[in-house]
Protein backbone atom coordinates (compact mmCIF):
# COMPACT_ATOMS: atom_id res chain seq x y z
CA UNK A 1 0.00 0.00 0.00
CA UNK A 2 1.01 3.51 -0.34
CA UNK A 3 1.68 5.89 2.48
CA UNK A 4 0.46 9.75 3.45
CA UNK A 5 4.80 10.44 2.71
CA UNK A 6 4.52 9.08 -0.82
CA UNK A 7 1.05 11.02 -1.36
CA UNK A 8 2.91 14.32 -0.52
CA UNK A 9 2.61 17.39 -3.40
CA UNK A 10 0.73 14.79 -5.55
CA UNK A 11 -2.21 15.85 -7.58
CA UNK A 12 -5.15 14.46 -5.41
CA UNK A 13 -7.46 12.80 -8.07
CA UNK A 14 -9.30 10.37 -6.12
CA UNK A 15 -12.62 11.89 -6.21
CA UNK A 16 -12.53 11.26 -9.68
CA UNK A 17 -13.97 8.68 -12.17
CA UNK A 18 -11.30 7.20 -13.17
CA UNK A 19 -11.32 3.00 -14.18
CA UNK A 20 -9.05 1.19 -16.61
CA UNK A 21 -9.55 -0.74 -19.66
CA UNK A 22 -7.47 -4.13 -20.60
CA UNK A 23 -7.58 -7.37 -22.12
CA UNK A 24 -9.38 -10.46 -19.81
CA UNK A 25 -5.75 -12.01 -18.56
CA UNK A 26 -4.26 -8.63 -17.93
CA UNK A 27 -2.92 -8.64 -14.69
CA UNK A 28 -0.27 -5.74 -15.49
CA UNK A 29 -2.22 -2.43 -16.14
CA UNK A 30 -0.34 0.77 -17.12
CA UNK A 31 -2.96 3.31 -18.04
CA UNK A 32 -6.26 4.27 -16.35
CA UNK A 33 -8.58 7.39 -18.16
CA UNK A 34 -11.00 9.84 -17.02
CA UNK A 35 -12.89 11.99 -19.51
CA UNK A 36 -15.27 15.19 -18.46
CA UNK A 37 -16.95 18.10 -20.33
CA UNK A 38 -15.64 21.57 -19.66
CA UNK A 39 -17.86 23.48 -21.75
CA UNK A 40 -19.69 23.15 -25.32
CA UNK A 41 -16.32 22.87 -27.37
CA UNK A 42 -13.85 21.39 -24.65
CA UNK A 43 -13.28 17.89 -23.04
CA UNK A 44 -10.87 17.44 -20.57
CA UNK A 45 -9.35 13.94 -21.12
CA UNK A 46 -7.04 12.45 -18.50
CA UNK A 47 -5.04 9.56 -18.94
CA UNK A 48 -3.29 8.34 -16.04
CA UNK A 49 -0.15 5.90 -16.00
CA UNK A 50 1.52 3.93 -13.02
CA UNK A 51 4.38 5.89 -11.77
CA UNK A 52 7.50 3.24 -11.65
CA UNK A 53 10.00 5.76 -11.31
CA UNK A 54 8.68 6.37 -7.73
CA UNK A 55 9.66 2.62 -7.06
CA UNK A 56 12.75 1.93 -9.22
CA UNK A 57 15.10 4.77 -8.14
CA UNK A 58 17.93 5.73 -10.61
CA UNK A 59 20.85 3.19 -10.67
CA UNK A 60 19.52 0.74 -8.11
CA UNK A 61 20.02 -2.55 -8.59
CA UNK A 62 16.20 -3.12 -10.09
CA UNK A 63 16.79 -0.53 -12.00
CA UNK A 64 20.06 -2.03 -13.75
CA UNK A 65 18.42 -5.16 -13.85
CA UNK A 66 15.41 -3.26 -15.97
CA UNK A 67 17.38 -1.47 -18.28
CA UNK A 68 19.04 -4.55 -19.19
CA UNK A 69 16.09 -6.05 -19.74
CA UNK A 70 14.69 -3.27 -21.61
CA UNK A 71 11.22 -4.69 -22.03
CA UNK A 72 8.96 -7.32 -20.74
CA UNK A 73 8.67 -10.15 -23.15
CA UNK A 74 5.06 -11.24 -24.12
CA UNK A 75 4.72 -15.11 -25.03
CA UNK A 76 1.90 -17.63 -25.43
CA UNK A 77 1.46 -18.83 -22.10
CA UNK A 78 2.99 -16.08 -19.81
CA UNK A 79 5.04 -12.61 -19.67
CA UNK A 80 9.07 -12.54 -19.04
CA UNK A 81 8.61 -9.24 -17.12
CA UNK A 82 10.85 -5.89 -17.04
CA UNK A 83 10.09 -5.59 -13.46
CA UNK A 84 9.56 -8.36 -10.68
CA UNK A 85 5.79 -9.34 -9.99
CA UNK A 86 5.42 -7.31 -6.78
CA UNK A 87 5.93 -4.38 -8.85
CA UNK A 88 4.32 -5.04 -12.34
CA UNK A 89 1.03 -7.06 -11.03
CA UNK A 90 1.15 -5.29 -7.61
CA UNK A 91 2.22 -2.13 -6.13
CA UNK A 92 2.57 -0.43 -9.77
CA UNK A 93 -0.37 -1.66 -11.15
CA UNK A 94 -3.57 0.44 -11.53
CA UNK A 95 -5.59 -2.24 -9.81
CA UNK A 96 -9.23 -1.54 -8.48
CA UNK A 97 -10.62 -0.04 -5.70
CA UNK A 98 -7.20 1.03 -4.35
CA UNK A 99 -4.35 4.21 -4.56
CA UNK A 100 -2.06 4.17 -6.62
CA UNK A 101 0.55 6.53 -8.04
CA UNK A 102 0.44 7.93 -11.21
CA UNK A 103 1.79 10.04 -13.36
CA UNK A 104 -1.66 11.95 -14.75
CA UNK A 105 -0.94 13.40 -18.52
CA UNK A 106 -4.60 15.57 -18.46
CA UNK A 107 -5.20 17.54 -21.60
CA UNK A 108 -8.13 19.75 -22.59
CA UNK A 109 -8.96 19.07 -26.04
CA UNK A 110 -11.42 21.28 -28.36
CA UNK A 111 -14.03 18.98 -30.86
CA UNK A 112 -11.86 19.08 -33.49
CA UNK A 113 -9.21 16.77 -31.72
CA UNK A 114 -7.11 20.06 -30.94
CA UNK A 115 -5.16 19.81 -27.40
CA UNK A 116 -5.28 23.11 -26.10
CA UNK A 117 -3.67 22.96 -22.75
CA UNK A 118 -3.07 20.65 -20.79
CA UNK A 119 -0.84 19.65 -17.11
CA UNK A 120 1.37 16.74 -16.76
CA UNK A 121 2.56 15.83 -13.41
CA UNK A 122 2.17 13.58 -10.16
CA UNK A 123 -0.47 12.31 -8.87
CA UNK A 124 -2.25 9.53 -6.92
CA UNK A 125 -5.92 8.28 -8.16
CA UNK A 126 -8.22 5.02 -7.20
CA UNK A 127 -9.57 3.17 -10.11
CA UNK A 128 -13.05 2.42 -9.73
CA UNK A 129 -13.00 -0.70 -12.10
CA UNK A 130 -11.36 -2.72 -13.61
CA UNK A 131 -13.12 -3.28 -17.39
CA UNK A 132 -12.46 -5.42 -19.72
CA UNK A 133 -12.43 -4.82 -23.60
CA UNK A 134 -15.15 -7.31 -24.47
CA UNK A 135 -17.16 -5.99 -21.90
CA UNK A 136 -17.01 -2.13 -23.04
CA UNK A 137 -17.30 -3.16 -26.82
CA UNK A 138 -21.00 -4.77 -25.66
CA UNK A 139 -21.75 -1.47 -24.13
CA UNK A 140 -20.64 0.93 -27.24
CA UNK A 141 -21.79 -1.75 -30.16
CA UNK A 142 -24.72 -3.23 -28.84
CA UNK A 143 -25.48 -1.83 -25.76
CA UNK A 144 -25.16 -4.22 -23.68
CA UNK A 145 -24.60 -3.30 -20.48
CA UNK A 146 -22.71 -6.54 -17.75
CA UNK A 147 -22.94 -5.96 -14.42
CA UNK A 148 -21.10 -3.37 -12.70
CA UNK A 149 -21.04 -1.19 -15.55
CA UNK A 150 -23.69 0.71 -15.45
CA UNK A 151 -22.61 3.75 -13.25
CA UNK A 152 -19.94 3.91 -16.08
CA UNK A 153 -21.71 4.24 -19.96
CA UNK A 154 -22.07 7.59 -19.61
CA UNK A 155 -18.48 8.30 -19.46
CA UNK A 156 -17.85 5.16 -22.14
CA UNK A 157 -20.09 6.85 -24.71
CA UNK A 158 -18.08 10.21 -23.85
CA UNK A 159 -14.46 8.92 -24.48
CA UNK A 160 -16.13 7.16 -27.87
CA UNK A 161 -17.18 10.52 -28.95
CA UNK A 162 -14.03 12.13 -28.08
CA UNK A 163 -12.25 8.82 -29.48
CA UNK A 164 -13.54 9.36 -32.66
CA UNK A 165 -12.82 13.18 -32.89
CA UNK A 166 -9.35 12.48 -32.22
CA UNK A 167 -9.04 9.43 -34.89
CA UNK A 168 -10.31 11.63 -37.81
CA UNK A 169 -8.08 14.07 -36.99
CA UNK A 170 -4.98 11.64 -37.05
CA UNK A 171 -6.09 10.33 -40.46
CA UNK A 172 -6.45 13.66 -41.56
CA UNK A 173 -3.58 14.51 -40.82
CA UNK A 174 -1.64 11.37 -42.38
CA UNK A 175 -1.82 8.35 -39.92
CA UNK A 176 -1.91 5.19 -41.76
CA UNK A 177 -4.66 2.72 -40.61
CA UNK A 178 -2.48 -0.61 -41.61
CA UNK A 179 -4.54 -3.70 -40.87
CA UNK A 180 -2.62 -6.72 -39.87
CA UNK A 181 -3.36 -10.03 -38.79
CA UNK A 182 -2.01 -10.85 -35.44
CA UNK A 183 -2.18 -14.38 -33.97
CA UNK A 184 -3.79 -15.58 -30.43
CA UNK A 185 -2.38 -19.02 -29.64
CA UNK A 186 -5.11 -21.19 -27.54
CA UNK A 187 -2.93 -23.89 -25.38
CA UNK A 188 -3.80 -26.17 -22.82
CA UNK A 189 -2.13 -26.77 -19.27
CA UNK A 190 0.55 -28.54 -20.52
CA UNK A 191 1.29 -25.65 -23.28
CA UNK A 192 0.55 -27.77 -26.11
CA UNK A 193 -1.73 -25.32 -28.82
CA UNK A 194 -4.92 -26.67 -29.64
CA UNK A 195 -6.33 -23.50 -31.25
CA UNK A 196 -5.18 -20.56 -33.40
CA UNK A 197 -7.26 -17.72 -34.05
CA UNK A 198 -7.46 -14.49 -34.69
CA UNK A 199 -6.58 -11.66 -32.09
CA UNK A 200 -9.71 -9.09 -32.52
CA UNK A 201 -9.54 -4.92 -32.15
CA UNK A 202 -12.27 -3.48 -31.82
CA UNK A 203 -13.74 -0.12 -30.73
CA UNK A 204 -12.53 0.07 -27.08
CA UNK A 205 -9.17 -1.15 -28.19
CA UNK A 206 -9.12 1.59 -30.70
CA UNK A 207 -10.47 4.52 -28.07
CA UNK A 208 -7.38 3.61 -26.06
CA UNK A 209 -4.97 3.37 -28.78
CA UNK A 210 -6.27 6.84 -29.51
CA UNK A 211 -6.10 8.40 -26.37
CA UNK A 212 -2.53 6.59 -25.83
CA UNK A 213 -1.38 8.60 -28.86
CA UNK A 214 -2.66 11.71 -28.42
CA UNK A 215 -1.06 11.32 -24.28
CA UNK A 216 2.39 10.36 -25.98
CA UNK A 217 2.07 13.37 -28.31
CA UNK A 218 1.89 15.20 -25.85
CA UNK A 219 4.25 15.00 -23.06
CA UNK A 220 6.50 14.01 -26.08
CA UNK A 221 5.85 17.79 -27.15
CA UNK A 222 6.29 18.86 -23.85
CA UNK A 223 9.79 18.11 -23.97
CA UNK A 224 10.73 18.90 -27.24
CA UNK A 225 9.21 22.10 -27.72
CA UNK A 226 10.96 23.67 -24.86
CA UNK A 227 14.17 22.37 -26.20
CA UNK A 228 15.54 19.91 -23.72
CA UNK A 229 16.74 16.89 -24.30
CA UNK A 230 14.52 13.62 -24.94
CA UNK A 231 13.85 10.16 -25.92
CA UNK A 232 11.52 9.57 -29.04
CA UNK A 233 9.91 7.11 -31.00
CA UNK A 234 10.46 7.94 -34.18
CA UNK A 235 9.58 5.95 -37.37
CA UNK A 236 11.54 7.29 -40.32
CA UNK A 237 9.97 6.98 -44.14
CA UNK A 238 9.52 3.87 -45.94
CA UNK A 239 12.55 3.02 -48.51
CA UNK A 240 12.05 4.28 -52.08
CA UNK A 241 13.58 1.17 -53.75
CA UNK A 242 11.12 -0.80 -51.48
CA UNK A 243 8.08 1.55 -52.37
CA UNK A 244 8.93 1.32 -56.01
CA UNK A 245 8.60 -2.58 -55.88
CA UNK A 246 5.14 -2.34 -54.56
CA UNK A 247 3.85 0.04 -57.60
CA UNK A 248 5.89 -1.92 -59.73
CA UNK A 249 3.88 -4.66 -58.46
CA UNK A 250 0.29 -3.29 -58.52
CA UNK A 251 0.96 -2.42 -61.88
CA UNK A 252 1.96 -5.84 -62.69
CA UNK A 253 -1.30 -6.68 -61.19
CA UNK A 254 -3.33 -4.70 -63.56
CA UNK A 255 -3.87 -2.04 -60.42
CA UNK A 256 -4.17 1.80 -61.48
CA UNK A 257 -3.50 4.04 -58.07
CA UNK A 258 -3.45 7.66 -58.25
CA UNK A 259 -1.24 9.79 -56.20
CA UNK A 260 2.63 11.05 -55.33
CA UNK A 261 5.14 8.58 -54.88
CA UNK A 262 7.91 10.30 -55.00
CA UNK A 263 9.34 12.16 -51.55
CA UNK A 264 5.90 10.48 -50.25
CA UNK A 265 3.93 11.40 -46.98
CA UNK A 266 2.17 9.43 -45.02
CA UNK A 267 -1.00 11.50 -46.02
CA UNK A 268 0.01 9.93 -49.80
CA UNK A 269 0.27 6.49 -49.15
CA UNK A 270 -3.17 6.31 -46.99
CA UNK A 271 -4.63 7.37 -50.02
CA UNK A 272 -2.70 4.92 -52.56
CA UNK A 273 -4.18 2.53 -49.95
CA UNK A 274 -7.30 3.69 -49.94
CA UNK A 275 -7.84 2.97 -52.83
CA UNK A 276 -7.31 -0.77 -52.95
CA UNK A 277 -9.55 -1.80 -49.77
CA UNK A 278 -12.14 -3.03 -52.12
CA UNK A 279 -9.59 -5.70 -53.83
CA UNK A 280 -10.08 -9.11 -53.27
CA UNK A 281 -6.28 -9.08 -52.17
CA UNK A 282 -6.83 -5.86 -50.17
CA UNK A 283 -4.92 -7.81 -47.20
CA UNK A 284 -1.71 -9.02 -49.02
CA UNK A 285 -1.42 -6.01 -50.10
CA UNK A 286 -1.73 -4.00 -46.99
CA UNK A 287 1.17 -6.23 -45.72
CA UNK A 288 3.36 -5.53 -48.93
CA UNK A 289 3.01 -1.76 -48.21
CA UNK A 290 3.63 -2.68 -44.22
CA UNK A 291 6.83 -4.29 -45.46
CA UNK A 292 7.67 -1.53 -47.06
CA UNK A 293 8.37 0.40 -43.82
CA UNK A 294 11.15 1.47 -42.12
CA UNK A 295 11.48 -0.06 -38.05
CA UNK A 296 10.31 2.04 -35.52
CA UNK A 297 12.99 2.29 -33.23
CA UNK A 298 13.99 4.93 -29.93
CA UNK A 299 16.29 7.95 -30.76
CA UNK A 300 17.49 10.89 -28.76
CA UNK A 301 16.90 13.04 -32.44
CA UNK A 302 13.15 13.17 -33.47
CA UNK A 303 12.37 13.19 -36.95
CA UNK A 304 9.15 11.99 -36.27
CA UNK A 305 6.74 9.73 -36.49
CA UNK A 306 5.90 8.21 -40.05
CA UNK A 307 3.00 5.64 -39.93
CA UNK A 308 1.21 8.10 -36.87
CA UNK A 309 1.90 11.09 -39.25
CA UNK A 310 3.33 12.27 -35.99
CA UNK A 311 5.86 14.95 -35.28
CA UNK A 312 6.43 14.79 -32.21
CA UNK A 313 6.13 11.29 -30.20
CA UNK A 314 7.35 9.65 -27.48
CA UNK A 315 6.52 6.70 -25.21
CA UNK A 316 4.88 7.84 -22.05
CA UNK A 317 2.16 5.09 -21.21
CA UNK A 318 3.87 1.30 -20.55
CA UNK A 319 6.92 1.79 -17.88
CA UNK A 320 6.04 -1.22 -16.55
CA UNK A 321 6.79 -3.11 -19.58
CA UNK A 322 8.98 -0.40 -21.23
CA UNK A 323 12.08 1.15 -20.09
CA UNK A 324 12.07 4.47 -22.25
CA UNK A 325 8.88 4.88 -20.88
CA UNK A 326 10.50 4.87 -17.44
CA UNK A 327 13.15 6.79 -18.69
CA UNK A 328 10.69 9.72 -20.21
CA UNK A 329 8.68 9.66 -17.20
CA UNK A 330 12.37 10.75 -15.33
CA UNK A 331 12.66 12.98 -17.77
CA UNK A 332 9.09 14.99 -17.10
CA UNK A 333 9.97 14.99 -13.31
CA UNK A 334 13.24 16.59 -13.56
CA UNK A 335 11.81 18.93 -15.97
CA UNK A 336 9.27 19.96 -13.72
CA UNK A 337 11.85 21.38 -11.40
CA UNK A 338 14.28 23.56 -10.93
CA UNK A 339 16.92 21.98 -12.82
CA UNK A 340 20.69 22.67 -13.77
CA UNK A 341 22.75 22.96 -16.68
CA UNK A 342 25.03 19.75 -15.44
CA UNK A 343 21.13 18.12 -15.46
CA UNK A 344 20.75 19.06 -18.73
CA UNK A 345 24.07 18.46 -20.01
CA UNK A 346 23.86 14.78 -18.45
CA UNK A 347 20.58 14.06 -19.81
CA UNK A 348 22.18 14.96 -23.96
CA UNK A 349 25.39 12.78 -23.00
CA UNK A 350 23.31 9.63 -21.80
CA UNK A 351 20.32 9.71 -23.81
CA UNK A 352 21.81 8.58 -26.94
CA UNK A 353 23.39 5.51 -25.92
CA UNK A 354 20.07 4.54 -23.72
CA UNK A 355 18.10 4.66 -26.64
CA UNK A 356 20.09 2.45 -29.28
CA UNK A 357 19.99 -0.18 -26.11
CA UNK A 358 16.41 -0.07 -25.85
CA UNK A 359 15.86 -0.39 -29.45
CA UNK A 360 17.88 -3.21 -29.62
CA UNK A 361 16.68 -5.08 -26.40
CA UNK A 362 12.53 -4.32 -28.12
CA UNK A 363 14.02 -6.21 -30.97
CA UNK A 364 15.98 -9.09 -29.60
CA UNK A 365 11.97 -9.60 -27.63
CA UNK A 366 10.04 -9.44 -30.71
CA UNK A 367 12.37 -11.98 -32.12
CA UNK A 368 11.73 -14.26 -29.13
CA UNK A 369 8.04 -13.45 -29.11
CA UNK A 370 8.14 -14.41 -33.30
CA UNK A 371 10.17 -17.30 -32.67
CA UNK A 372 7.89 -19.09 -30.00
CA UNK A 373 4.89 -18.19 -32.09
CA UNK A 374 6.75 -19.80 -34.84
CA UNK A 375 7.65 -22.72 -32.61
CA UNK A 376 3.84 -23.54 -30.99
CA UNK A 377 2.15 -22.84 -34.73
CA UNK A 378 4.63 -25.96 -36.14
CA UNK A 379 3.51 -27.88 -33.22
CA UNK A 380 0.05 -27.24 -33.48
CA UNK A 381 0.39 -28.30 -37.27
CA UNK A 382 2.33 -31.54 -36.35
CA UNK A 383 -1.66 -32.69 -35.27
CA UNK A 384 -2.95 -31.70 -38.58
CA UNK A 385 -0.34 -33.12 -40.66
CA UNK A 386 -2.90 -34.22 -44.24
CA UNK A 387 -5.68 -32.33 -43.63
CA UNK A 388 -6.73 -29.62 -46.27
CA UNK A 389 -6.76 -25.86 -45.78
CA UNK A 390 -7.34 -22.43 -47.64
CA UNK A 391 -4.79 -20.02 -47.85
CA UNK A 392 -3.23 -17.52 -49.84
CA UNK A 393 0.46 -17.30 -51.36
CA UNK A 394 2.32 -14.84 -48.87
CA UNK A 395 5.96 -14.51 -50.51
CA UNK A 396 7.24 -15.72 -53.80
CA UNK A 397 11.17 -16.83 -53.69
CA UNK A 398 13.27 -18.92 -56.12
CA UNK A 399 12.94 -22.18 -53.93
CA UNK A 400 9.31 -21.92 -53.58
CA UNK A 401 6.25 -20.20 -52.09
CA UNK A 402 5.02 -19.64 -48.58
CA UNK A 403 1.55 -19.69 -48.17
CA UNK A 404 -0.36 -18.31 -45.36
CA UNK A 405 -3.38 -19.99 -43.82
CA UNK A 406 -6.04 -17.92 -42.45
CA UNK A 407 -5.55 -18.34 -38.88
CA UNK A 408 -1.75 -17.43 -39.72
CA UNK A 409 0.34 -20.28 -39.93
CA UNK A 410 2.72 -20.27 -42.66
CA UNK A 411 4.22 -23.02 -44.70
CA UNK A 412 6.32 -23.29 -47.60
CA UNK A 413 5.99 -25.50 -50.78
CA UNK A 414 8.54 -26.33 -52.26
CA UNK A 415 9.11 -25.39 -56.28
CA UNK A 416 10.16 -28.98 -57.26
CA UNK A 417 7.13 -30.19 -55.56
CA UNK A 418 4.67 -28.11 -57.53
CA UNK A 419 2.66 -30.49 -59.83
CA UNK A 420 3.84 -30.07 -63.46
CA UNK A 421 7.19 -29.17 -62.46
CA UNK A 422 9.74 -27.18 -64.49
CA UNK A 423 8.73 -23.89 -62.27
CA UNK A 424 10.65 -20.74 -62.60
CA UNK A 425 10.78 -17.35 -60.03
CA UNK A 426 9.73 -14.10 -61.79
CA UNK A 427 11.05 -11.33 -59.52
CA UNK A 428 8.97 -9.04 -60.97
CA UNK A 429 6.02 -10.27 -60.54
CA UNK A 430 6.89 -11.92 -57.71
CA UNK A 431 5.33 -15.09 -59.40
CA UNK A 432 6.31 -18.57 -60.29
CA UNK A 433 5.68 -19.69 -64.04
CA UNK A 434 5.18 -23.02 -65.61
CA UNK A 435 8.02 -24.07 -68.63
CA UNK A 436 5.46 -23.82 -71.13
CA UNK A 437 3.53 -20.29 -69.44
CA UNK A 438 -0.26 -21.51 -68.80
CA UNK A 439 0.38 -21.85 -65.21
CA UNK A 440 1.33 -19.13 -62.78
CA UNK A 441 1.29 -18.62 -58.89
CA UNK A 442 1.47 -15.39 -57.72
CA UNK A 443 2.12 -13.23 -54.55
CA UNK A 444 -1.34 -12.76 -53.60
CA UNK A 445 -3.37 -15.79 -55.47
CA UNK A 446 -5.51 -17.89 -53.29
CA UNK A 447 -4.78 -21.55 -53.28
CA UNK A 448 -5.36 -24.85 -51.55
CA UNK A 449 -2.85 -26.74 -49.89
CA UNK A 450 -2.46 -30.00 -47.54
CA UNK A 451 0.04 -29.68 -44.42
CA UNK A 452 2.95 -32.69 -45.42
CA UNK A 453 5.10 -31.83 -42.85
CA UNK A 454 5.51 -30.46 -39.06
CA UNK A 455 8.09 -30.00 -36.55
CA UNK A 456 8.43 -27.48 -33.71
CA UNK A 457 12.35 -28.54 -33.18
CA UNK A 458 12.64 -26.61 -36.21
CA UNK A 459 9.84 -24.22 -36.37
CA UNK A 460 9.24 -25.54 -40.20
CA UNK A 461 5.68 -26.33 -41.52
CA UNK A 462 5.65 -27.97 -45.46
CA UNK A 463 2.65 -27.89 -47.63
CA UNK A 464 1.52 -29.35 -50.87
CA UNK A 465 -0.26 -28.13 -53.61
CA UNK A 466 -3.92 -29.85 -53.76
CA UNK A 467 -5.17 -27.73 -56.52
CA UNK A 468 -4.68 -23.95 -58.30
CA UNK A 469 -7.46 -22.17 -57.09
CA UNK A 470 -10.37 -22.02 -54.49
Amino acid sequence: SISDDDIKGRLDLRDRVIFTIDGDDTKDIDDAISIRVISDNTYELGVHIADVSHYVKVGSALDKEAYERGTSVYLVDRVIPMLPHQLSNGICSLNPNVDRLAMSCIMKIDKRGNVVSYDIGPSVIRSRIQMTYNKVNDILDNNKVSSGYEPFVDDLRLMKEVSDILRKKMVERGYIEFSSNEAKIIVDEKCHPVEIKLREEGTGENMIENFMVVANETVSGYIYYQNLPGIYRVHDKPDEKRLQSFFDFLSARGYVVRGKKKGITGKDLQYILSQLTDKPDYNILNDMAIRCQAKAIYSSENIGHFGLGSKCYSHFTSPIRRYPDLILHRLVKDYSREYSPSLIEKWQMDLPEMANHCSIREQDAVKCERDVDDMKKAEYMEDHIGEEFDGVISGVMEFGMFVELDNTVEGLVKIEDIPGGGYSYMEKSLSLVSKNKKHKYTFGDRVRVKCVRASRETSMVDFALVEKNV
